[in-house]
C-alpha cells in the first residue's frame, strides 16, 4: 500500500513537473506574440495618430506596467516613470503612495518578466536587433549595468525634487531630456498630425531625436542597451526579481552542465549559478535552448 501511494505521488509530481515545463516553453515561444498583444493594448487608441492629438479618457489615470509615453496618441494609460516624476516634482504632494505602491506590487508579482514580454520599448529593441548584419556583445561592457541605477537616482527622483520653479514645481528630468521612447511615441506622431505642434519644435526635439537615433543604432548592434544601460524602470523592476513571486527555476538534478542556457543570454546573465539575476527579463531563451528541459518558470514556488 505505501509503495502504491508513495508511486502515485511520484508520478502526480512529474506529470506536473511536465506541464510546467511544456507551460513555460510555450510561453517562451510566444513572446513575440504576447509583446505584440501588449503593445496594442497599451496604446489602443490608433485613430489619435491621425488626429494629431492625446487620448486623455479615465484610464490615462492608470498606469501601465512598461515604458509607454503618456504623450503617444493612442496611449490608453500613463507611463509609471512619467507619473512619479510628475507626483514628486509637485509641491502639492509629498510622496507618491500610488505610483510607489505600483512599483512594489508589479514587482513583487512579476520582477523584470514585465521588461521581456510587457514593455512596448522593449519590444521596440528586440525588432531592431533583428536586423542582419553583424551583432556586438555586451559581456565585456557589463558596468555600464550599473547606469541605469544612477539614472533613477539622478533623473526620476532628485533632480524632480531638488530643482523647482518659483511654484515649487520640477521638471520631469528623466521623460524631458533623455527618454528616447517620448520622441518616438510622442513628438515625432504629434508633429506629423499636428501643424501647431510641428512649428514649436525646436533644440529640444532636436537633441532627443538624436538620442533615439543612438539609441536605434545601438539597438541594431547590441541586445537591448537601452534596457540594460539606461532604463529606469527596468532599474525598479530588478530590485525584486530575486523575491518576485514569478521566477526562474533550474533543476540541479536535470541539468548536465552544457551551458547552453549561458550561452544563448543575450542580458549577459549566468543562468545557473543565478537564474533570477537582476538583469533577467525572464525572456525564456534559456528555456527553449535547455536540451533536457532543466530550466521552467515558476509562480509561488510551484
Amino acid at each position: 500500500m505505501y509503495l502504491a501511494k508513495r508511486s502515485n505521488y511520484v508520478w502526480s509530481v512529474w506529470e506536473l513537473d511536465k506541464k510546467t515545463n511544456i507551460l513555460s516553453k510555450k510561453t517562451a515561444r510566444l513572446r513575440g506574440w504576447i509583446q505584440a498583444v501588449a503593445t496594442l493594448l497599451t496604446n489602443i487608441h490608433i485613430p489619435n495618430f491621425w488626429k494629431g492629438k492625446i487620448y486623455q479618457g479615465n484610464t490615462k489615470t492608470i498606469c501601465v506596467p512598461g515604458l509607454n509615453c503618456y504623450s503617444c496618441p493612442a496611449a490608453a494609460g500613463s507611463c509609471p516613470i512619467g507619473a512619479f516624476q510628475a507626483v514628486v516634482g509637485s509641491s502639492r504632494f509629498q510622496f507618491a503612495y500610488y505610483i510607489t505602491g505600483f512599483f512594489i506590487l508589479l514587482g513583487v508579482t512579476l520582477g523584470r518578466f514585465i521588461c521581456g514580454f510587457l514593455c512596448p520599448f522593449g519590444w521596440f529593441q528586440d525588432i531592431l536587433h533583428k536586423i542582419p548584419g553583424k551583432k556586438f556583445s555586451t559581456a565585456k561592457l557589463k558596468p555600464l549595468r550599473y547606469l541605469k541605477y544612477m539614472i533613477l537616482i539622478i533623473f526620476v527622483i532628485l533632480l524632480p525634487v531638488l530643482v523647482t520653479n518659483s511654484i515649487g514645481m520640477g521638471d520631469p528630468f528623466f521623460c524631458k531630456y533623455i527618454c528616447p521612447q517620448g520622441v518616438l511615441e510622442g513628438a515625432i506622431p504629434l508633429a506629423l498630425g499636428n501643424s501647431a505642434i510641428r512649428t514649436a519644435l525646436g533644440r529640444l526635439f532636436s537633441f532627443k531625436c538624436m538620442i533615439l537615433i543612438t539609441v536605434i543604432v545601438l539597438s541594431i548592434l547590441f541586445y537591448r542597451p537601452f534596457c540594460k544601460w539606461i532604463c529606469p524602470l527596468g532599474a525598479i523592476y530588478s530590485l525584486f526579481n530575486k523575491v518576485s513571486l514569478l521566477s526562474i527555476q533550474v533543476e540541479k538534478d536535470k541539468c548536465i552542465g552544457c551551458q547552453q542556457c549561458i550561452k544563448v543570454c543575450q542580458m549577459d546573465v549566468n543562468v545557473l549559478k543565478a537564474p533570477n539575476h537582476p538583469e533577467c527579463i525572464r525572456c525564456g531563451v534559456c528555456m527553449k535552448a535547455c536540451p533536457k528541459d532543466a530550466i521552467h518558470y515558476q509562480f509561488m514556488g510551484k
